[in-house]
């Protein structure tokens, strides 16, 4: 499975004008491209110049290189996601540089031609090798779980450092429940499929249980009532392949969605109300909630800011006393058998001093009850507690 960049590299053209490939004496002129999106791969396709490759201190890439008129760098890029501002592309000369943008490790590949020799070496950099590896530290939270079973998983991303309570249910994942209301949300609104301003669906009449369901209702209120009918719905729209790339792209859990309409759902038959996300196939761990939660809405997120404007406009949770500090997430709950056995919250704190992901997740404890309005207390009251500054 790809990885996401998060450490990127300075690559360096050191470019001379006495050994080049051609016989020119113009001048050089020194350039630099800076793309404004995450790159997987770089190929440089060179005649007699030297590369330098090393890491960056500004988590950007930086390419230098230098140009005449006889010879020039034709660059361009493929971008998954977001927009690429590229200086125009040139046509023809002995030199291309291809920048591929997508969320994958850095692969930098090298060819060097002459009149008198073909070789091609590859340099492979793999991103996890030339990351900071987040520190992780063991929090002793006991104190906001009463003696429930449960774990917290914090990232506090200014200081690239993990706190968590809980380790071995930290890594253990189960069904997301609701808060994948957050990732249907999130794909649709990307891709076009929803529009909030014009998103009321209309209720078939069909009685549910939740009353807030029983009649039409739009995007924002489906969100906060947490709607099974209304997403289920969404997520068709999205459809399988749609599902399947944006939750690869995510890395989000096992990325299982094999049991579409939710038939392995032991508390309920009612398929307007069951689907992959709710006690079925799709899994994913306290932590790895809290990474893509990141992923979203963390500095190298490739998502529009029109889309992530409308997902903290759902999301948004309260303002607790500080006008520089806000916090979103989403509930989440599921049952088997009549009993909850997942109760969560999950999303981030925004702050001047960097965002703050967190992911509270509840299970089942005898002679307690657990609920998702649980888990959001315990996750508000602990970045509240240790994160507000």
């Amino acid at each position: 499975m790809k990885k996401r960049i998060l450490l990127v590299m300075l690559l360096v053209l050191g470019s001379f004008a006495l050994t080049g490939c051609s016989n020119s004496s113009d001048p050089f002129e020194k350039k630099s491209y800076t793309p404004d999106t995450q790159v997987s791969g770089i190929t440089l396709d060179v005649c007699d110049r030297e590369i330098e490759v090393s890491l960056s201190n500004d988590e950007q890439i930086h390419i230098q290189y230098s140009e005449n008129s006889k010879e020039y760098f034709a660059i361009q890029s493929e971008v998954k996601k977001g927009k690429s501002n590229l200086p125009d592309n040139k046509d023809g000369g002995e030199k291309t540089l291809n920048v591929s943008s997508n969320n994958g490790d850095v692969t930098i590949e090298l060819g060097t031609k002459n009149n008198n020799y073909s070789a091609e070496d590859k340099i492979s950099v793999e991103n996890e090798e030339k990351q900071e590896t987040a520190e992780s530290v063991e929090a002793d939270w006991s104190e906001y779980f009463n003696g429930m079973n449960g774990t917290v998983v914090v990232y506090d991303a200014s200081n690239r450092q993990y706190a968590i309570y809980n380790d071995e249910l930290a890594a253990t994942r189960r069904s997301p429940c609701s808060t994948f209301k957050i990732i249907s949300s999130l794909t649709a609104l990307e891709h076009g499929i929803l529009e909030p301003e014009d998103s009321t669906r209309m209720w078939s009449g069909e009685v549910f249980w939740n009353e807030d369901w029983n009649k039409d209702i739009d995007f924002s209120e489906a969100f906060h009532t947490s709607c099974v009918w209304y997403f289920r719905q969404l997520i068709d729209d999205i459809g399988k392949e749609m599902m399947q790339e944006e939750l690869e792209n995510l890395q989000y859990g096992n990325c299982d969605i094999s049991d579409w309409e939710g038939r392995l759902n032991t508390n309920n038959n009612n398929r307007a109300l069951t689907g992959f996300w709710i006690e079925s196939s799709l899994m994913i761990s306290p932590k790895e909630q809290t990474e893509v939660m990141e992923r979203i809405f963390g500095r190298h997120s490739e998502y529009s800011e029109k889309t992530q404007t409308e997902l903290k406009r759902v999301m948004l949770v309260s303002e607790p006393g500080s006008t520089d500090i806000s916090i979103y997430g989403k509930t989440g709950m599921g049952k088997a058998n009549g009993i909850v056995v997942d109760a969560w919250y999950t999303g981030f704190m925004e702050r001047t001093a960097g965002n703050v992901y967190f992911c509270v997740r509840l299970g089942t404890t005898e002679g307690m009850n657990v609920s998702s309005t649980l888990a959001r207390e315990i996750a508000i009251k602990i970045v509240s507690d240790y994160y507000v500054k």
